[in-house]
């Protein structure tokens, strides 16, 4: 994370591309981001980020769309500080502070002094515009009241944040860091008491000291105790003193084994072991730019694929619901010959009956048993309007027999459709096949159409594409569209199909290019459709295979539907590793 170690080594590298520069252009895109694009050495915008949620500044390389009306802060920052000259990029003390002095262009063309503040402290994040005695003229978020000790509003003087009561590792002596340390509490976790012992210390710098020191961070303060009187953890805290000090920090990514981003810091980082990556960026600004353009690039696919999948899941309920319904309805048809019985019973015996009459009781010629059957009459009508009143449910629950029966087979199908487009959600790797599921769903009736006219076609994106030991290409769908095109349109005949047997996935296509696929190259494509399957966490997936030209498309089916007859079944490991390693990028 952003700590103030982190800050200094950024700070440094900041001041060496600002000082000096003018600025030319305010942006605020967002409720909590502030463009301003700088021109010194050359043109650059810095992003000034007030997010609690990330709070940062750093150089960018996105495009950011102006806003139709710009916030009244953006407008304040324009009028005072549009042709500003960076007079000085500094950090106070060893806090979460960045403060930018700044040579502005006066009413008359005198130059006045103006101050700008960026705070990264989580959710006190904020950015606060002063005058040259320091008095705020006015801040993205507005703090406290006039009574408040530490208030942040126009007109009163800007004050740093107050420190923690904590000691600044980087002013300190080694014999005040083993003073410090050794007062350390017994049972408290070691990085525990690291963290809240030092100033501008993230918790994952506080668990890489206890790393390099012990190999451990999971040390309570006594066991280091006893293990070395605190020597090894002494030492590097010292190192980390002098590494800051000297300035040899440098920017390092950590990125968990799916190769997504966690976090960020100034030093290697070691504590969670080979299965994660270390990598060095080109800057820290570099390092900052590329983690939250990550991240806010993930934030946006998960938030739309959430909506996605609420839609699709409230569909799939609605289906369920009514197939429920539905099969209630058939149950009931299952007495429509009782209702044929008794309208034949009752025109056996009209003669005994007469209009009024509420029941009759006659001989059951239908019950091999023999004995008497009672038939509800309804007194209102008569003799033969009660017998035609038994016919017509007859054939009311007969008829709704054949047409549940219908619906039901269709429901069914459009329920494994649904289940099959959440299975495909939950596997999306990239936006654009968030965008072809969202396509499939539009086509398909469950969410309205958001085209434009004029707007231009989207490129469909391709299979994902393997390539086998023995050099055969290996191609598996994303979705269900691409599933269908894969198979039906864009495979030879004599190409091998393979699909989770019985469950949604992927269908996969050995292209064949006239030769008959080896055992390994069969094996590893199973592996493939079992990974890009319902079951990927199973240890052992069934695998159906079998030529394309036994694969037909039902009459009506949804996307990705396909039936065949003829095929054989093994059993494959869902292996990650293999399909990463056969993937072509």
């Amino acid at each position: 994370m952003l700590d103030a170690l982190f800050l200094r080594a950024l700070t440094a590298e900041l001041a060496e591309e600002l000082t000096g520069a003018k600025i030319e252009k305010i942006l605020e895109p967002a409720r909590s981001t502030v463009v301003l694009t700088v021109k010194g050495k050359k043109r650059l915008d810095l992003l000034i980020g007030g997010s609690s949620g990330a709070p940062r500044i750093h150089f960018t390389d996105a495009a950011f769309e102006k806003p139709q009306e710009p916030p009244m802060f953006c407008m304040l920052l324009r009028k005072h500080l549009t042709g500003a000259r960076i007079l000085e990029v500094a950090q106070p003390a060893t806090d979460r502070v960045l403060l930018m002095r700044l040579a502005a262009p006066g009413m008359f063309g005198e130059g006045e002094e103006r101050g700008l503040a960026v705070e990264l402290m989580g959710r006190t994040a904020n950015v606060i515009l002063t005058d040259g005695e320091g008095i705020i003229t006015d801040c993205l978020y507005r703090v406290g009241s006039l009574e408040d000790k530490r208030a942040v509003q126009p007109g009163m003087r800007y004050r740093l944040p107050p420190l923690q009561d904590k000691k600044d590792l980087l002013s300190m002596t080694e014999e005040e860091i083993r003073a410090e340390v050794c007062a350390f509490e017994d049972q408290r976790l070691l990085d525990k008491c690291v963290l809240g012992a030092f100033l501008g210390i993230s918790p994952l710098t506080a668990r890489e000291v206890c790393e390099l020191a012990y190999r451990d961070t999971s040390l309570r303060a006594f066991e280091a105790r006893e293990r070395d009187g605190f020597h090894a953890l002494i030492r590097e805290l010292s190192a980390l003193r002098d590494r800051c000090l000297s300035g040899d920090t440098a920017p390092y990514l950590l990125s968990d084994p799916e190769g997504r981003p966690m976090d960020f810091c100034y030093m290697p980082v070691t504590q969670y072991g080979p299965g994660y990556a270390v990598t060095r960026a080109e800057s820290f600004s570099a390092l900052l730019d590329g983690f939250y353009s990550r991240l806010d690039a993930d934030e946006r696919k998960r938030q739309r694929s959430r909506e996605l999948t609420k839609t699709v899941k409230n569909a799939r309920d609605r289906v369920a619901r009514r197939l429920e319904a539905q099969r209630r309805e058939l149950t009931d048809t299952e007495k429509r010959d009782w209702y044929r019985e008794c309208g034949d019973i009752l025109t056996a015996n009209l003669y005994a009956m007469k209009k009024g009459q509420r029941e009759l009781t006659a001989e059951d010629f239908y019950s091999e048993a023999g004995g008497t059957r009672t038939i509800p009459l309804d007194p209102l009508k008569t003799p033969q309007q009660n017998a035609a009143k038994y016919y017509k449910e007859y054939t009311r629950q007969k008829s709704a027999r054949v047409h549940l029966t219908q619906q039901i087979s269709e429901g069914k199908a459009e329920l494994s459709y649904l289940e099959s487009v959440l299975e495909e959600l939950e596997r999306c790797e990239t936006e654009r096949d968030l965008a072809e599921i969202r396509q499939e769903l539009t086509e398909g009736g469950y969410l309205r159409s958001a085209a434009k006219r004029g707007q231009p076609k989207r490129q469909p994106s391709q299979p994902m594409r393997f390539r086998s030991t023995s050099g055969l290409l290996i191609r598996a769908g994303r979705n269900n569209t691409q599933n269908d095109a894969l198979t039906l349109r864009d495979s030879a005949k004599t190409d091998l199909w393979l699909h989770a047997s019985k469950i949604h996935g992927s269908h996969v296509v050995i292209s064949c290019e006239g030769q008959t696929p080896d055992d390994k190259t069969v094996e590893e494509a199973a592996s493939i459709a079992a990974w890009y399957s319902q079951a990927r966490a199973a240890a052992k997936v069934p695998v159906d295979l079998t030529e394309v030209r036994q694969i037909k498309k039902p009459a009506g089916g949804k996307p990705g539907m396909v039936i065949y007859h003829t095929y054989r079944t093994v059993l494959a490991a869902p292996d990650e590793a293999l399909v990463e390693r056969l993937r072509i990028k």
